[in-house]
């Protein structure tokens, strides 16, 4: 009998963690019959593949039952494809499993007729128990087929569909480490969990669910990152829903890999700000820039809002925690905001973008509420006016607070904080603006109602293109600082690498070539400014590293081999002023340290 476990990613970066945890445990659990002859295959896609092209390699690998992991991001595509792998494959077996068809799990067989069965809830002795039952290892007494599995629904013989009680939650120090081999996976984000449910009842999330919090012992914990760092992986992704719900737990954790640091894995974590304290601070201060990254869910400062979706938080405590880690200069840290939340109109979400702005996040993501099936949110979605997407991901459309034109206008804001902020392409320049605009929410809106009306939006700007927009609206909205605001962004531009095609309003270097030169002969090797280029020519160091003159006849060294950890942006340096002087009456340049 051969199974396979199918899973369509967002992107190619993601891997799934779920099927690679069910495989792990259906083979242990196979592993204890004899004469065993189940295989588990994993099929891993991304929702910008073909439907026809993930049709082909599933039909081609002849499965007797395929599994499919199903979320908001990819039941559209599961749905199809499983509609049309029944029909090349009639007798596959299909099941499905995952938060998106746990909760009316009924009425998507009864949609669905290519669908075998579901999955409710976790999946691994489940998907165990299906396996023995199909491959004919229950044959004992009291044995009662399917109606013995717990947390399935399916459709019996004659075609009724059929739940079962959900069965116990499993000890997660029984289910073994899903990562046998990484081949394949260099390039991709690693998901790992060292827990399970979360002790919070935010009425928006699914994990609110399971309150019973379930931990994985710390031995096991450090022996699998342990294999982590001994492979180098480039990042970790913790997918515990509030990994510092429990601080001996998170703390040890963190305190393992400060000490094992290999200089290369990074690990994120998804943490509740309020909870981080003096002691685990201290560890943070000590690691080293990039070695792990954290996601704060702020969602709203609105404390009526809060209220209303049952989440405590500290807001005051965050804050300070964000800014004594920003001060220190080696975590980066994203922070969240929800649009769209009870009893947060317009006005109190611009409130809850300019305070949680002003932390200064590295990234600050812009969400908008997504109303999920069995969350208490989407119960209560008439008591609130809420009106929200039939088909995934169920985005809002409008509250009692909230019209559909203000989720427009956020929408706008969104795009231009993804474009400005979040790529990290225009700090200086944007710490400029937000001195003198009224807030910083205004700034955004502003910027992208320069993009509505000059129909900018829709299209795929490079990033060359963006900085001559936002230099054009700067100097139509704010033209007296038009010259400081052209410096900062080449400065901004030249931190990101030593572009070649440089934007319509650069400033002419012509003029300058003569000190450039002189720097890269006479300094060149001089470690104070260029460290790791003694093996290079004065020639090759110019190709590798850029001098902008500004308008202040600053020289400004971008040093591309010396990258900040934290967002790859070049070392820059001031190497000097620029001079002209006048020489047996020619002109030449030079420059004064």
């Amino acid at each position: 009998m051969k199974i396979v476990l199918a899973a369509i990613n967002a992107k190619y970066i993601h891997s799934n963690l779920g099927v690679y945890s069910l495989k792990a445990y259906g083979e242990q659990e196979l592993a204890k019959e004899e004469d065993n002859g189940v295989t588990i295959e994993i099929g891993e896609y991304t929702i910008n593949h073909q439907m026809d092209d993930i049709l082909q390699d599933l039909y081609k690998r002849k499965p007797d039952m395929v599994g499919f992991s199903c979320y908001i991001w990819n039941i559209v595509y599961v749905r199809q494809v499983a509609r049309n792998l029944k029909k090349v494959l009639p007798q596959v077996m299909i099941w499905l499993g995952g938060p998106e068809v746990s909760y009316d799990a009924q009425e998507i067989l009864e949609r669905e007729e290519a669908v075998t069965g579901i999955m409710v809830g976790e999946g691994e002795e489940t998907f165990a128990r299906l396996i023995r039952h199909y491959g004919g290892y229950e044959r004992h007494p009291g044995y009662k087929g399917l109606d013995g599995i717990g947390g399935i629904v399916f459709r019996d013989g004659a075609g009724r569909i059929k739940a079962t009680p959900a069965g116990p939650l499993l000890s997660l120090d029984r289910i073994p480490f899903p990562y046998k081999s990484l081949d394949g996976m260099e390039h991709r984000i690693i998901y790992y969990e060292s827990s399970r449910g979360c002790p919070y009842s935010c009425s928006y999330c699914l994990s609110s669910i399971d309150k019973t919090v379930r931990f994985r012992n710390l031995d096991l914990v450090k022996k699998e990152l342990g294999f982590f760092l001994e492979q180098k992986v480039p990042q970790v992704k913790f997918v515990d829903r509030t990994f510092n719900c429990k601080k001996s737990h998170c703390l040890e954790i963190w305190r393992y890999v400060l000490e094992h640091d290999n200089q290369i894995t990074n690990f994120h974590f998804e943490i509740s700000g309020d909870l981080i304290d003096e002691e685990q601070l201290t560890v943070f201060e000590k690691m080293r820039p990039g070695l792990i990254q954290l996601e704060i869910g702020v969602q709203t400062v609105n404390p009526a809002a809060l209220r209303e979706i049952k989440r405590t938080m500290d807001l005051d405590k965050v804050e300070k925690n964000v800014r004594r880690i920003r001060k220190y200069g080696n975590i980066h840290q994203h922070l969240d905001l929800i649009a769209g939340l009870p009893c947060e109109d317009f006005e109190s979400f611009r409130g809850s973008f300019d305070r949680v702005y002003c932390m200064e996040p590295d990234q600050l993501q812009l969400g908008f509420l997504k109303v999920l099936k069995g969350s208490f949110m989407a119960e209560n979605a008439g008591a609130y006016d809420l009106c929200f997407h039939g088909e995934p991901p169920y985005e809002v459309l409008s509250t009692r607070w909230l019209d559909y034109g203000d989720l427009v206008k956020l929408k706008t804001v969104e795009t231009m904080v993804e474009a400005y902020y979040n790529s990290s392409q225009f700090v200086h320049t944007l710490k400029e603006m937000g001195r003198h605009w009224k807030s910083p929410y205004a700034m955004f809106q502003e910027l992208g109602d320069y993009y509505g009306v000059r129909r900018l939006h829709g299209l795929s700007h490079s990033r060359l293109a963006r900085y001559e927009i936002l230099y054009d609206f700067l100097k139509e909205t704010d033209p007296c600082r038009i010259e400081i605001y052209q410096d900062l962004l080449m400065y901004d531009l030249y931190l990101r690498e030593n572009i070649k095609s440089r934007p319509a309003f650069a400033p002419d270097q012509s003029r300058f070539k003569g000190a450039v030169r002189e720097f890269f002969i006479n300094e060149g090797k001089n470690p104070a400014f260029l460290k790791g280029y003694e093996a290079y020519d004065a020639r090759q160091m110019s190709k590798m590293a850029h001098i902008e003159v500004m308008s202040d006849k600053r020289m400004v060294l971008f040093d591309y081999k010396n990258r900040n950890p934290l967002n790859h942006n070049a070392k820059a340096v001031t190497i000097g002023i620029w001079q002209e002087v006048a020489e047996k009456g020619e002109n030449r340049s030079c420059i004064n340290g």
